[in-house]
Order: C-alpha cells, then structure tokens, then sequence
C-alpha cells in the first residue's frame, strides 16, 4: 500500500485535537434539528457582507466596524455556552446541541448595543465627549458582553487583563507614586471606549473588519476545496525521499498552510494528523515528531502575507504600506523556517533516520499538476500584493473570487473525468462555496472579539497611561535597553499564553513598542519603530508553544500520544533558533531590510542569516556533523554572532560600518573550521530505513 495512504490515527488524541481545533474555529454547539442553520447561516450574511464593503458597497468606516462587531458578538452568544461544562446543575449554561432562549436575548442585546454606535450615529458625533444617560447605559451594556464574549471564545485571560485595566483608569489617583495615575470619570471612559475610534472601535476592529477577514475567508475556501491536503501531498512527494523527509514534509507543508491559515492549532490538525504518524513510523520518537508540527505550525504565522492577522494590524500602528511590514518580515520568517529544516536534518542524523523510498512516495509531477489550481489564487494573491501594489482587502477580494471560480469548476470537472453525473457535482460545489463562507464567519469570531477587547486596553492607555507606562519600564529595566527587552519578551511569553497571538501583539505593542524606541533613543541607539512592533510580535507567536500552558503543543502531543509539557518543551527547544531573531533585529536593522532596496544585498542579509541560525541550532541541538565538544558550543555561538550581528562585530577588528559585509567570510571561515573539527567524528551510518521501519506495510 502506498506510504501517503498508509497511516493511523489515534482517536482519543484525534478527537482532542480536534476539540482544540473547533474552539480555535468558532464552533461551540453543534445544534440540532431546523436551528443548526442559523448560525452558519449568520456566518455565511456576515461573509457576503465583508465582500460587499470589499467590493460595491460604500459605508462609513465607523458603521463597518460595528455591524463586523454585531456579527461577531451575535454568532459568539448564539453559539459558545456561557460554561463549557456542566455547573451548579444549571444545565441551559452549558448546552451544547440548544440554544437557551437566555441566549437568543444576550445576543440580541450585544448586538444592538455594538450597533448603537451607529443607530444614534448624529447625536452622539453632536454630544461627542458629553454622553448622555442612553449613551452610557449601552456603552458599559456593550463593554460587559464584550468582555463576557471573549471569555466564552478566548478564555478568561484577556478579559481579565481588560478588566485590570479599567480599573485601573478608575483607581490611578489611589495607587502608590510610582505608577498613580490621574484616573478617568464614567463619562469619559464611555466616550473613549464606545463613542469614539480610540477603544473597541479602535484600528485593531477596523483591520479585523476590512482586512484580515478576507483572508482568513480565502484560507478557509482553499481549505475547504483540499488545498491543505494537496500541500502535504506536495511537500511529502518533494521531500518525503531526503533523511528525514517526513519531518521536512511537515515542516513545508505547515508553513505553506500556515501562510493563509493564520492559525497554529488549526495548521498542527489540518496536517499534524498525517505527518505526524509518518514521523513516527520512519523513527522519531512520538514528543520529537509532535514537537516539529508544533514548531512547524506556529511559525506559520510569522510568514507573509497573513502573519495570524498581525501584519495588517503592524502596517496601521506604524503606518506604512502593508508590502513593507512584508519586506521587513521576511528575512527572519523564511530564515527562521530555513533553520527548522536544518534542527529537522539534526535529528534525523542523531537518530539515524532515512527518508521514505523514492517508489513509495506520490510522484512529485503528477502531485503537482493534480492540484495546480490551487496555485492559482495564491500566485493571485502574491501578484496582486507584490507586483500591482493593490491594497491587501483588494488583493483578498481577487483572490478570493478566483479561488471561488474554481471550487465551482473543480467538483463537475472530476465528475466529467469519472464520467458521473454533472449536476449532482455542480450542486456539491454550491454547497462547498456556502460552507467556506460559514467557516471563514466562523473562524473569524475569536479575531473579531480579541481585536475588539484589546480595544478596551488600547482605548486606556490612550487615556493617558502611555507616558507613564514608559516611565516605569524604565524604571524596571534601569534605563538599560537590553534589560528592557528581555522583560518584554518575558512579559509577551507570559500573557501569549493566555490569549491569541493577534491580540497578544496588540497589548505588548501598545504598552512596550514605543517605550524600545524612547528607551532606545536615551541610550543614542536608534531603533526603527517596524522592529519594536516585530519583536512584541514574534515572541507573542513563540507563546502559543511555551509550557505550561502551549495549546498548540496539547494539540499535537493529542495527535502523536506524547506527554503535552514534554512537547512544549521540546517544541520551545527547536523555536530558540526563532527567538534570538528579535533580539537580533532589534540592533541590526539590515535583518528587516530597513533601508535595503538592493536585491543583491538583500539576499546575502538573508543568506548569512540563514547560515547564522544554522549556526545557533547547532549550538542549542548540541550537534553539526557529530556530537558537539563543550568548547565548540561557544564557537557556534561566535558564527551566529558574526553572521547576524557584522555591524557589532566590524567595529572591533577595526572594520569600517559601510565595509561591515566583510565579517561574513569570516563567521563563515569559522563555521568552515568547525565542519573540518567533527568531520573525523562523523559517525558511521548505520541507519534504520524507512522500509524497515514500515516493515512490510509498504
């Protein structure tokens, strides 16, 4: 039997995975008998909505922010149970296959009270910053059910820090010196919160509302019509013969799922499920294989163009076209995913792992053209990004009816090639574009609710507390720079573990991001505003696999029955090379091609940052050629040093900053001699094959 055909799942470890994988998808209740049509038929209106204001229809921005909100708030009360469990014997709190009609009313509540905004849209622009009772009654109404939202689809760790904050702005005048505060009155903070663009209808709804659900919609219909398994197929076909071809399968296939995805848990259950019980037969113990897809799958989400929604939401705070925050990311994502290949090549050499036979793969050319289509819309995509230089919602919305053509085309063309009816083919594809626009309303709850309450904290710093926020970083770090962002990435690791990745990087941005660059700035070292917003956000990604909580890592341990914390912990292993990335474009801005417009210069930034990471990985993986030697480790560390960091390195050999580039041959002359050190210790290839480790399944 074919290797792609041959493998088993367990299904206790599946059904967790994919619990983990319909909460992180917006589904809660599974609803029986004529009302299971009613919220995907909400999501479905809420997608051809999005498609409207993307296309013909013209709304004021504020009017589009609150109907996306009113949507999302509706579709979350409808459809999560206030306890996910059964409490207290209140059973209608926690219905799963109902909804309670104390439901319905909730969500009719919430949304009028999201839509408020714009029902009293005059008077409240007349009476702006002087609310009036109504004004207040809705705007706490709305504030309250938002945050109780959240907590239904996120968790409570948001809300909590959302509620921190607000009292906060309540109680500032009463707190110690150091961090008291002027405080706020109610009236103020409704204004602020709920009748102004500077809280929850603050810039993260708006590109939640304009941009990123088009592409989180263009990622469910490519998934919806087999784009994700086809990407597997690919990658296995391409790879699937190297040493360790699994793992490297599963590397390129989460990354190239995890580009429109957005989503780690997601991108671990659409191809965890394969590649990880192939991991496993060709050798790799169940934490390590596990630990790669989680690896894998949440850096998908530093890789353009979607970047878990951040992008967009980077290009607005620090207010450039979106193509540039895609030029800045993409050195350190692509490297970063480079070095993963490299840890996967380690492993498979300490294990003595080959690849799968070349006989039992899919062929690389048939798999191609099979699903060629689906590289369609994606080259779409890039092309209108890239070449065209159309805004993202734009380029989506192209993309997005190309990728709609072809799910009408796709089914009655395999029925003509099987010679089956036509009809029966043509109606399955209808009924495929209708689930995709359920899935991507769905999928986008948690986006929409996560943006709207970091919103909430956003909208209170904004009160004031910024400047003293800086004030007390400082005072924490001492002033100094690398203090300050070793706290950051502590402080982002810490509340990551708690919230989505998007709404992970709001909170660190609007609280840390501007104090790196005045931090900076104290100290005369320049720190370009693109990078301080990057570096929250990565190692806001880097939570989703960090102990002891890590979803990600619970989904995949499901997956593969290995320990969860075992994998967190492995899979954070294998993400270090990932998280000295920020630190290192913090000091050298050439790492996010800040002020690189050449094409060669850029490439060799890249190339040497790739080598730079090999370097680390060996250093951290405790391995090259052979087994490291103790005084070996800070060799590795000295390349990665030279290779990501010449412009430190220059001044010390007496290099001037605009030659810096010579440092390179240097880190890699060194890189060179440590090759020439192992390669007598190379160890003789005894290898277990794929053949025997499938036995005669194959």
């Amino acid at each position: 039997m074919n290797a792609v055909e041959e493998y088993h799942q367990d299904e206790a470890g599946q059904n967790l995975a994919q619990k983990l994988a319909d909460e992180e998808a917006g589904i809660g209740r599974r609803v029986k008998g004529p009302l299971r049509f009613l919220i995907p038929g909400i999501a479905v209106v809420w997608s051809l909505f999005q498609l409207s204001i993307a296309s013909w229809l013209i709304l004021d921005t504020i009017f589009i922010r609150a109907i996306h909100l009113a949507f999302a708030l509706t579709i979350v009360f409808l459809n999560f149970p206030f306890f996910k469990e059964r409490h207290f014997g209140l059973g209608f709190l926690s219905a799963k296959r109902r909804i309670p009609v104390l439901d319905f009313m909730v969500a009719t509540v919430a949304c009028v009270s999201a839509l408020y905004i714009m029902l009293d849209y005059t008077g409240i622009t007349q009476r702006y910053g002087l609310p009036i009772g109504r004004d207040i009654v809705f705007g706490m109404t709305l504030t309250i059910l938002l945050l109780e939202g959240a907590r239904r689809v996120i968790g409570p760790a948001l809300p909590v820090i959302a509620i921190c904050f607000i009292g906060y702005s309540f109680l500032g005048p009463y707190m110690p010196d150091l961090i008291a505060f002027k405080g706020t009155s109610l009236s103020r903070f409704v204004g602020q919160m709920t009748m102004s663009s500077e809280g929850i209808y603050g810039i993260p709804l708006d590109v939640s509302a304009t941009i990123v659900f088009l592409f989180v919609l263009f990622g469910a219909m490519l998934d919806k019509a087999g784009g994700g398994k086809y990407f597997i197929r690919l990658s296995l076909s391409l790879l699937g013969g190297f040493k360790g071809g699994p793992a490297k399968a599963a590397i390129m296939g989460s990354g190239l799922t995890g580009m429109v995805s957005g989503s780690s848990i997601a991108n671990i259950v659409t191809t965890g499920t394969f590649t990880i019980p192939m991991m496993k037969k060709v050798g790799y113990p169940a934490t390590k294989a596990a630990a790669v897809e989680v690896a894998a799958s949440t850096d998908g989400q530093l890789a353009p163009p979607i970047m878990g929604a951040a992008a967009f939401i980077i290009a607005e705070y620090v207010n450039v076209p979106y193509i540039e925050v895609v030029k800045a990311a993409a050195v350190p994502a692509f490297a970063s995913y480079a070095a993963l290949f490299y840890i996967s090549h380690i492993e498979a050499s300490k294990l003595g792992i080959q690849g799968l036979p070349r006989k039992e793969l899919p062929p690389f050319m048939e798999t191609l053209l099979s699903g060629v289509h689906f590289l369609i819309p994606l080259l779409m995509l890039l092309y209108e990004l890239i070449v065209k230089r159309h805004s993202p919602e734009l380029s989506a919305f192209n993309a997005i009816w190309v990728m709609a053509l072809i799910m009408v085309i796709q089914e009655p063309f395999k029925a003509w090639r099987n010679k089956q009816p036509l009809v029966p083919a043509f109606r399955q594809s209808i009924v495929n574009i209708f689930s995709a626009l359920a899935s991507g309303g769905r999928n986008m709850v948690s986006v929409a609710l996560a943006t709207a309450a970091a919103g909430i904290i956003v909208g209170v710093v904004a009160l004031g507390l910024g400047g003293l926020i800086t004030q007390v970083i400082d005072v924490l770090s001492m002033g100094n720079i690398f203090l300050m962002l070793v706290i950051t990435a502590l402080a982002s690791l810490i509340i990551g573990m708690g919230l989505p990745t998007t709404a992970t990087y709001i909170v660190m941005a609007s609280l840390t991001a501007p104090a790196i660059v005045m931090i900076g700035g104290a100290n005369d070292f320049i720190v370009p505003l693109m990078s301080a917003h990057l570096f929250c956000f990565y190692f806001g990604i880097l939570a989703d696999d960090t102990p002891p909580v890590g979803l990600a890592a619970y989904a995949a341990a499901a997956i593969a029955k290995s320990p969860p914390i075992a994998t967190g912990i492995q899979g954070f292993m294998y993400d270090i090379r990932t998280a000295i990335l920020p630190f290192m474009f913090i000091f050298n801005a050439d790492l996010i091609l800040h002020n690189i417009t050449s094409w060669p210069q850029g490439i060799l930034i890249f190339s040497m940052a790739c080598f730079g990471n090999f370097a680390f990985a060996s250093a951290t993986q405790g391995w090259f050629i052979a087994k490291n030697r103790f005084y070996e480790v800070p060799l590795f560390l000295g390349v990665t040093f030279m290779l990501m960091r010449p412009d430190a390195v220059a001044p010390l050999l007496g290099i001037p900053h605009d030659q810096r580039y010579w440092v390179y041959p240097m880190g890699m002359a060194l890189f060179g001699l440590l090759f020439l050190m192992q390669r007598p210790r190379m160890p003789v290839q005894n290898s277990m094959t794929a053949k025997e480790a499938f036995g005669n399944k194959l």
